[in-house]
Formats: C-alpha cells, sequence, structure tokens
C-alpha cells in the first residue's frame, strides 16, 4: 500500500517545515529506504551496531563502551534534509529472540526505550517505516509511535486492511493499557477522475471521519521514476503536474499529522 513511499515523503515534507527527523526502518532486510533516498550503497551488511542492536539486552554495554558514537553509527544523512536509521538483516530473526528473550510488554517496549533515552533529544520527529506483518518488531514499533499512519488505496481489500489494522491497534491499546490509535488514514494513488475512486473516498470518509487524511495523493508516474532513481518526488527539478498535485497532498498532510499529534 506505499508505506515506505509515504513515510519517505512525509518525511520530506516534515524537514521542508523546518523539524528535524529521523526515519527508523524496520521493515527486513530490504532496506527499502536506504534505495528510496540512494544511499543502499553506504549500507555494510557487515555495520555493527546496526537497528537490530538496540532490541538486544546487550544494547546498554555497547553504549557504555562506544558513548554516543554508538547512536552515530547508527544514523545515515541523507540528501533531502532528513536522516535514517536504516534496516539491516538483522531484523530477520529479531522476532524469534524477542519472544524467547522478554516477557509481557518487555518484548514491545525495546524500541521505544531506545527512542526515548538516546534519540528524542536529537530529533523532533521520528517516523516508523514497519514490517507488512503483525509480530514483535511491528509491535515495538507501534508500541514506540503511538500515533499510526496507513495509505490505503481505492478498494475494498484495501479498505479491510484499515478497518483490520484500526481492530488491532485498539487490541493492543487495550491488552496493555498502552495509548495507541490509528492517527491518519492516507488515501494513495488515487485517480480522481475516476467515479470508483471518488466513491471510495466517500466510503472512507463515513467510516473513518477525522481519521482521514486533509488530501489524497494522486497516482503518479514521478514517484515511481523518484524512487527508482533512489529520490522522492521532492527533489525532483521539473516535476509533472501530478507530481506537484501530490507534493501539495504530502505538505498538507504532513502538516495535519502536527496538528493532530
Amino acid at each position: 500500500m506505499g508505506k515506505t513511499t509515504s513515510i519517505g515523503h512525509f518525511g520530506v515534507a516534515l524537514a521542508e517545515e523546518g523539524y528535524d527527523v529521523l526515519l527508523i526502518d524496520l521493515a527486513g532486510k530490504q532496506g527499502d529506504l536506504a534505495k528510496l533516498f540512494g544511499i543502499v550503497d553506504e549500507i555494510d551488511p557487515e555495520d555493527w551496531p546496526n537497528i537490530s542492536t538496540v532490541f538486544q539486552p546487550e544494547w546498554e554495554r555497547v553504549v557504555e563502551q562506544l558513548g554516543d558514537d554508538a547512536i552515530d553509527q547508527l544514523i545515515h544523512e541523507t540528501a533531502e534534509g532528513v536522516d535514517l536509521i536504516p534496516a539491516h538483516q538483522g531484523l530477520d530473526s529479531l522476532d524469534i529472540e524477542l519472544e524467547s528473550k522478554y516477557s509481557g510488554p518487555n518484548k514491545y517496549n525495546r524500541l521505544d526505550e531506545f527512542i526515548t533515552e538516546f534519540i528524542s533529544g536529537r530529533y523532533d520527529v521520528v517516523l516508523i517505516d514497519l514490517p507488512g506483518m503483525a509480530n514483535n518488531i511491528t509491535y515495538n514499533g507501534v508500541w514506540a509511535a503511538q500515533h499510526v499512519l496507513t495509505p490505503v488505496e481505492a478498494g475494498s481489500f484495501e479498505a479491510d486492511q484499515a478497518r483490520a489494522l484500526q481492530y488491532d491497534l485498539q487490541k493492543l491499546s487495550d491488552g496493555y493499557d498502552r495509548d495507541v490509535s490509528l492517527e491518519m488514514i492516507i488515501p494513495n494513488k488515487i485517480d480522481m477522475r475516476t467515479k470508483l475512486a471518488r466513491r471510495y473516498l466517500e466510503q472512507y470518509e463515513d467510516e473513518f471521519g477525522d481519521a482521514l487524511a486533509p488530501e489524497p495523493v494522486p497516482m503518479s508516474q514521478d514517484i515511481r521514476n523518484a524512487t527508482e532513481n533512489g529520490q522522492t518526488i521532492f527533489a525532483l527539478e521539473e516535476p509533472s503536474g501530478t507530481a506537484k498535485k501530490a507534493i501539495d497532498a504530502y505538505r498538507s498532510n504532513a502538516r495535519a499529522l502536527v496538528e493532530r499529534v
């Protein structure tokens, strides 16, 4: 549904507003956020420490040994004003490790503790790209973020996914007394020329109300072209008409997100 593309573009839109933005990629070893910002060649699969390290019991000892260098080694700068902690292959086995090493809420609060202690003082905004499945890594990301964004295309299957996500977040909130909300549903890849898209937008507005983003992100080939070239559409020198509308939508939705949270 465009999770990574949305996170990347929201990050750049917020950086344009003057916020210090950090993106954290938890979505597996494919490292799509690093590809989106054209820095994938800078990422060494043997890097240590890496994002999976912060979930481990020995993370405290790593910080004691390396100090601020431990944090600095995790973070990569991009050319578009946002910083990134990229995904790492160590995430692939992390779900099982969290299940075996921790119990109850301790399985889910590892990332939150890391961000609170080591990241919050450095950045105004932290955006987390989550795996596309419900597991302990995903729950760590949701627990830390508390405010969840999801892009949704115009279709019944996509609407069902949004409803399921809303239900899962409510279960997490009720089960662990953690205030987690579906803060923004972002209509994505919307072709307003079609009656079907307009009908689904009306349905989303009726069903999700205030959670709906103020502006749908239109379908634009420029988005695909830009991301394949390692940049967002904000970096295009000559964006198409649909790309300009998408940029305006990301900016408007990013401002709305700040107001909501």
